[in-house]
């Protein structure tokens, strides 16, 4: 019961300091915003280090955070001083992987050269404490990066074995509320364990007086393909209405993948219309390797209300594999190749562009898109020099981008299968292709998926912060 954010799959194996610091997450200061100001000859933890840390860091690294240690006290951030020296050095961290000189988004996360250089000089230096009096007061934090939820209702709790991996399962999540209500955020967050790689849901809406019980039936099903089994399936999760007949599905309503934090727009510009009695099915939740030990995934989802309607509906559009338009010049990765792909559309109408989000899997390079305006010019889109598959976001603009009609957007990829590619899941490397939209993380995927509205006069100077 209630307690009153495509197709994407992830798993990657990481080094070993990428481990040790997995993830580390930013206010949003834009890295034009940042002070760049003289490292002091001598820095320690209270004074310097740790006002760093609590703006950038501890949002995830601390008790019952995202990531796997804690940053909050001297000694949590002491024995780790080295490592976050190097990674943030080589801006492995905090983790964004598009280029903020290309192009810059809302909430990017990007460390300033000083505050990169005063890590560095602390773990020199032996990682000095400092004044005690001079600490920081901690942050206080909400239970998600988007802010405090209105409602969360946990999604079933599932077992899987040790050494248990790609498990493709349909999810029923169930809800009724006192009357149909407005939310501008739907968020998927995964359960502690690490082992949700994707999550594609819709949302399920009665007519009240069409079901009388939206919490009978099975909870979870293992994902099925053919339309036959389909349909029994549908029927053992209880999702048709007393009389046989099918409520309304809307699409893509809460979908999940690595990094990817739920975006709230201006009042009016996406959201919700939550019915009265309806549910949330992950038509796809992909779980990976469990490592070594037993676990139960005890994800969950948060839901924001509002008292604006969606007046403006966000549309979207992709690019790619399952998309509207294809790679070229196609999927088929050859063993000890690096491979260039790309995929392009002609917008036939004027569009503002709110989130882009790129895909691709292991064998991941590079990442770039960009539209061609009708006159030649190039507007920006996204630039990700070293893919990351670990951190795969929804990258939402500062302000809407216009595209006008004739315009080509176009998205290029390159792939590395060859031995030097760490992550490639196969040694000696094979022949990867995307199988027809395999889900699965040792398969291939390049996709461009835009989010957009139709454009309005205006659109381009409205903030989306």
């Amino acid at each position: 019961m209630p307690v009153m954010k495509k197709k994407f799959s992830a798993f990657v194996p990481l080094s070993a300091l990428a481990v040790m610091l997995l993830s580390a997450c930013n206010n949003g200061n834009p890295i034009a915003s940042k002070e760049e100001k003289k490292v002091p000859e001598h820095v320690n933890f209270t004074e310097h280090v740790a006002p760093i840390l609590y703006d950038n860091c501890t949002v995830c690294h601390r008790p019952n955070g995202g990531a796997h240690f804690a940053f909050i006290t001297y000694q949590d951030a002491k024995q780790y001083a080295g490592s976050m020296a190097f990674v943030t050095k080589e801006r492995m961290m905090p983790p964004w992987p598009a280029d903020p000189h290309y192009t810059e988004f809302k909430g990017q996360r990007v460390l300033s050269q000083y505050e990169i250089d005063v890590l560095a000089q602390w773990a020199k230096e032996g990682a000095p404490e400092g004044p005690k009096d001079k600490m920081p007061a901690l942050p206080k934090y909400p239970s998600s990066l988007a802010g405090a939820p209105d409602m969360v209702i946990p999604v079933t709790p599932y077992f899987m074995k040790a050494f248990s991996s790609d498990k493709f399962l349909l999810v029923k999540v169930p809800y009724q509320l006192p009357a149909d209500t407005f939310a501008s955020l739907i968020e998927f967050v995964p359960g502690r364990n690490n082992v949700v790689h994707h999550v594609n849901g819709d949302m399920v809406k009665y007519e009240f007086n069409k079901k009388s019980d939206v919490f009978a039936g099975e909870r979870i099903i293992s994902m099925v393909e053919d339309t036959a089994g389909i349909v029994k399936a549908f029927q053992k999760l209880g999702l048709p209405n007393d009389d046989g007949s099918y409520p309304v599905l809307q699409k893509s309503v809460v979908n999940y993948l690595p990094g990817a934090i739920g975006q709230i727009y201006p009042q009016g510009i996406g959201g919700y219309i939550l019915p009265r009695k309806g549910a949330f099915l992950f038509n796809d939740i992909h779980y990976g390797f469990t490592g070594k030990n037993d676990i139960t995934d005890t994800s969950y989802i948060n839901i924001f209300f509002t008292k604006v309607p969606p007046n403006r509906p966000v549309q979207e559009f992709q690019l790619g594999t399952l998309g509207a338009v294809p790679v070229e010049p196609d999927m088929i990765i050859l063993p000890n190749t690096v491979k260039n792909v790309f995929s392009r559309m002609v917008i036939t109408k004027d569009i503002s562009v709110l989130t882009i989000n790129p895909h691709m899997h292991l064998l991941g390079k590079s990442f770039k898109a960009y539209a061609l305006k009708p006159n030649g010019d190039t507007i920006r889109l996204i630039s990700i020099p070293r893919w990351d598959f670990n951190w795969q976001y929804f990258y939402t603009f500062k302000k809407m981008v216009k595209i006008p009609a004739g315009s080509t957007i176009v998205a290029e990829g390159v792939y590395d299968n060859t031995k030097a590619n760490l992550n490639n899941p196969f040694s000696p490397p094979q022949v990867i292709t995307d199988q027809n939209g395999s889900m699965k993380a040792t398969d291939e995927m390049f996709q461009f998926i835009v989010t957009y509205l139709p454009y309005k006069e205006g659109d381009e100077k409205l903030s989306l912060e």
